[in-house]
């Protein structure tokens, strides 16, 4: 799987995707992400890629021009692979596990990040082939929710995660305990473990984890 994303800050996502499961799989050569600087497309000669939206309005809004450039240097060569083009938006689908299956069957996914006030329309008209939004809230841009769609995506390619186990779906998760068995965090007070977790009945233990997994 490739990921390409498209935004004026690109050394965002150096240290995340350097770490962890993320950073292993690139390494590992089991996805690939590239963050490519969308002031490289603009013409102006100050590396501007907004401009100040038709009809008013406060802020700036990132210009068509600039991201339709990058779109077509990303996807040049491309016509064997199976694409799909992400704008990030509030107005977007809402990710969840239905959106990610589908993306699985894509070979590249390319997302633009807008910023400021908004990306102009045409970017989701003509350029995008849908907008995504990773929940009901604004954020200053698109760089998290690529990092987010990145990483929900990216677990589920075979290799990624260490055991299958850790592919279980957020609904059918339970709560989790460990060492020490009874915590006291002050003088008075005991958080301990329910006893049926260390009984090594692995049937009531189930039982347990049905009855308290998220989906109840």
């Amino acid at each position: 799987m490739k990921f390409d994303i498209v935004t004026i800050f690109p050394e965002i996502f150096d240290s995340y995707l350097g770490e962890s499961i993320i950073g292993r799989a690139i390494k590992d050569k089991l996805i690939s992400v590239r963050a490519w600087n969308l002031r490289d497309f603009s013409v102006d000669r100050h590396k501007k890629v907004d401009d100040r939206p038709y009809g008013g309005g406060p802020g700036m809004v990132i210009s068509v021009e600039p991201v339709h450039r990058a779109i077509k240097k990303i996807l040049r060569g491309k016509k064997r692979e199976k694409t799909r083009v992400i704008l990030f938006s509030p107005s977007g689908k809402k990710l969840d596990e239905k959106i990610i299956n589908r993306l699985l069957k894509y070979d590249r996914i390319v997302m633009i990040s807008g910023r400021y006030e908004g990306v102009d329309e045409r970017v989701a008209k003509y350029i995008a082939d849908e907008k995504i939004s990773i929940g009901d809230y604004v954020l200053s841009g698109g760089e998290l929710p690529a990092l987010v769609l990145v990483e929900a995506v990216s677990r589920f390619i075979p290799g990624v995660l260490g055991k299958a186990e850790s592919l279980e779906s957020v609904r059918g998760s339970f709560p989790a305990y460990t060492r020490p068995e009874i915590f006291e965090p002050e003088k008075g007070k005991k958080w301990r473990t329910p006893k049926v977790l260390l009984s090594g009945n692995h049937e009531k233990i189930e039982e347990w984890r049905l009855k308290h997994s998220a989906d109840k």
